[in-house]
């Protein structure tokens, strides 16, 4: 899968991980503490609420099941496209982007939401689940080359290591600044996702959508398989 593209590694994956960011921060903020791209964050949430009795168990509870299903479907929709040799990776993004674009109509058509169990806050919770979903399974099969786009704890350790490495002339220099080169740029676009995504959900609700939703369609239009190393 090697198809032309005007993006390359850097742009593919600070849109990735905007996008997370962005969606992460309105779902968290929006649905009662749900972690649409971050599912391991849900376990805690889910512990936190059954220890202290808070709102919104049932919707992280969903969200890790759907989140399973919809990158096993996904899995299967690529692995299928591979053994034709066919192009898997616009059809993967675009599929996100329709997913998202779901998510939002719901989220406007059934908020504002008062209470944590309806049925409208909890498809729509779903359907932010499994748009992640999409787009982490997109990051462990034809994105594998690319670093985590959706937990940046492992990033984040990455670029003080090897910045401290380049300040003190310690290793391959050269590898680390080109490392850091790809790193921070993408480090720098999950912040910028999770504050306009914060910033968005205040200003103008769930129509804030409408941002990440773009960022997924150029990706669609855009993106590639890459194999570089990190």
């Amino acid at each position: 899968m090697n198809k032309e593209s005007f993006l390359g590694p850097v742009q593919t994956m600070s849109l990735l991980a905007f996008i997370s960011g962005f969606v992460d921060t309105l779902s968290f903020v929006g649905l009662f503490g749900l972690f649409a791209a971050h599912v391991t964050g849900n376990f805690v949430m889910m512990a936190t609420s059954l220890a202290e009795f808070r709102l919104g168990l049932w919707i992280k509870l969903l969200a890790v099941p759907v989140f399973v299903v919809a990158a096993v479907a996904t899995r299967f929709f690529i692995i299928r496209r591979e053994r034709h040799a066919m192009e898997a990776a616009a059809q993967v993004m675009a599929a996100q982007a329709v997913l998202l674009t779901v998510f939002m109509v719901v989220a406007i058509a059934s908020s504002p939401f008062r209470h944590h169990e309806t049925p409208g806050i909890i498809a729509t919770g779903m359907l932010a689940a499994a748009a992640m979903a999409v787009q982490n399974t997109a990051a462990r099969t034809f994105l594998a080359g690319l670093p985590p786009t959706t937990v940046m704890t492992g990033n984040l350790i990455q670029v003080i290591v090897d910045a401290v490495d380049v300040l003190h002339g310690h290793g391959p220099v050269d590898t680390k600044r080109a490392r850091l080169a790809r790193l921070v740029p993408m480090l720098v676009a999950f912040i910028a996702g999770t504050l306009l995504g914060a910033v968005g959900y205040v200003a103008v609700g769930f129509w804030s959508l409408i941002v990440p939703i773009a960022a997924t369609a150029a990706l669609a239009i855009g993106v590639r398989s890459h194999t570089a190393p990190v």
